[in-house]
């Protein structure tokens, strides 16, 4: 029993979980490619920029996402690295995407946060950086796309804490920038980094040098090196030192400088970053803390997705393990429910590529083959009965009606949207008194639509219009004696169900909203639910 148990510790703490967060064209897949480029699971790196020439991303799997360069699905891609079994959650860059990341920041242990030194903190990586705040995670910083010309170092550390209001402790600092980027000064290590035939698809050289090299005083140049010194001296006595409780509380955040597409500080980041990012760490559920070394196996669900194998029409819960051990093949009580499910056919990912997986630990993400039964935040349990939070539903800000081309391709269309808003790929909702007419969808997005149009057609075989709607403002409501017809507004205000049946108020103008409320008193407008539950407001 000690042996196993000592085993069970061993393996949860070389565990890291962590997600990638940064705006749109900040280098974030790239990034992505490029660790498992170092990680060993890649032999040639892919590329944003190589999509009609053969080469594409691993983490950007659907057709639509190939071809239009950006990610519109969270990806699980989990290699080896250093003794550490690494998950790595490659999270959707775009903001109309927001909700599939919100939603996959719940499984993650550790983000690293990417700022585009040209362009520094833009505004998604605001959003995402109140979310791991929201939930406590601790953030890692790159700096990425030193090879170009930026902005000061200096300046984009200030920047960073002005707006984002976290104190920057930099772990390494660049020598040179733009054409002169060659390297880095490793602050923890204090030692100089040379980087040789770095670049492209293939791992970078790197070499030790001293202050006094002369091949380093070359490259340099004798003003460039001496200015090199005095920015080292600076941050020795100015800079803030770096404190790792302070880091694991997300109080503090360490910075690290590079570039992703020349993969200049990569491999160092990564050496640091795997002892930095903690170990599975404590989740709150409805029994209390729960340690990740309980020898209990425990879980939630965090992400659906549908046909990743269009030719078998699959359906794939994505589980974080939150204790003990998973075993192919092992019973788990599905606490919404109260049933006992058999785990028999469960997948570990590089994206779309699956492998069957026999066994995995608390940290890891496994992914169960689902007949339909299992829902986003689904809690599954061997032992006491333990519920982990919820993740939410939020108000959708764009709303658009269906209009199917084909009328006898209702049943697919029912089937496509109906799987599409499980996945939280979309929201649906229907008229309460003509319940057969065109459905109206909700996103977070604009884009989202096109995707839910590409996805219809692509693997249901539906080819559907869109009408769109004036609403701007949603919220779900509940109260007692609601007279849902009182939120009738025609054109400008209307009262929908959701697929759960939920009344929710879809309104032109927050003008429109805050009279509802200021009118209805005894009723509760809800910016946020939990699927499958009753309602409540959520952050």
């Amino acid at each position: 029993m000690d042996e196993q148990l000592n085993r069970l510790q061993a393996e949860v703490a070389a565990r890291r979980t962590f997600a990638i967060i940064s705006h749109p064209d900040a280098g974030k897949t790239t990034l992505t490619e490029k660790l498992l480029l170092y990680g060993g699971a890649l032999h040639v790196a892919g590329s944003v920029r190589s999509r009609g020439e053969g080469r594409q991303t691993t983490s950007d799997w659907m057709e639509i996402e190939r071809q239009r360069g950006i990610s519109v699905s969270t990806s699980v891609l989990q290699f080896e690295y250093a003794g550490r079994h690494m998950n790595l959650l490659d999270t959707p860059g775009h903001n109309d995407f927001s909700e599939d990341t919100y939603r996959t920041l719940a499984a993650a242990d550790t983000a690293i946060m990417l700022i585009d030194c040209v362009k520094g903190v833009e505004p998604q990586t605001i959003k995402l950086f109140q979310v791991c705040r929201m939930r406590g995670i601790p953030i890692v910083t790159f700096v990425n796309k030193l090879d170009r010309d930026g902005k000061d170092p200096f300046e984009l550390l200030d920047e960073i804490e002005r707006v984002l209001g976290i104190p920057c402790s930099p772990a390494n600092w660049p020598m040179g920038v733009g054409r002169s980027f060659v390297g880095l000064f490793d602050r923890w290590a204090q030692s100089l980094q040379v980087f040789h035939g770095a670049g492209g698809s293939h791992r970078g050289e790197m070499r030790r040098a001293s202050w006094d090299d002369a091949e380093l005083l070359e490259i340099l140049g004798k003003g460039q090196l001496q200015r090199l010194r005095d920015e080292v001296a600076l941050l020795e006595t100015a800079g803030t030192p770096f404190d790792r409780e302070r880091f694991l509380a997300g109080q503090i955040t360490p910075v690290f400088f590079g570039s992703a597409m020349t993969n200049c500080g990569l491999e160092p980041m990564l050496d640091h970053f795997v002892d930095l990012a903690p170990a599975p760490r404590v989740r709150m559920t409805s029994a209390g803390p729960l340690d990740p070394a309980e020898p209990a196996f425990s879980g939630f669900v965090f992400k659906i997705q549908a046909n990743m194998d269009p030719q078998h029409r699959d359906r794939i819960a994505f589980v974080r393990i939150c204790s003990g051990r998973f075993v192919r093949g092992m019973d788990a009580r599905h606490v919404r429910t109260g049933k006992t499910l058999s785990l028999s056919r469960s997948v570990q990912f590089m994206a779309q590529t699956r492998t069957v997986v026999d066994e995995a630990y608390s940290g890891d993400i496994v992914g169960l083959w689902d007949p339909g039964v299992l829902r986003i935040g689904d809690s599954l349990c061997q032992g006491q009965l333990v519920e982990f939070e919820g993740i939410p539903r939020f108000s959708p800000e764009h709303f658009v009606r269906v209009r199917l081309n084909d009328p006898l391709k209702r049943k697919q269309l029912k089937k496509g949207l109906e799987q599409l808003s499980e996945e939280g790929a979309v929201q649906v909702f229907f008229d309460r008194q003509r319940m057969e007419r065109d459905p109206i969808l909700g996103a977070v997005g604009v884009l989202q639509f096109e995707v839910i149009a590409h996805r219809l057609r692509g693997e249901y075989g539906v080819r559907i219009g869109f009408d769109r709607l004036p609403y701007r403002y949603a919220r779900w409501i509940e109260g007692d004696s609601l007279d849902l017809n009182g939120f009738e507004l025609p054109g400008r205000q209307s009262c929908v169900v959701d697929v759960e049946g939920r009344p929710l108020v879809l309104f032109e103008t927050d003008y429109l909203l805050a009279r509802a409320q200021e009118r209805n008193k005894g009723v509760t407008f809800i910016s946020a639910v939990q699927p499958g539950r009753s309602h409540r407001a959520a952050a």
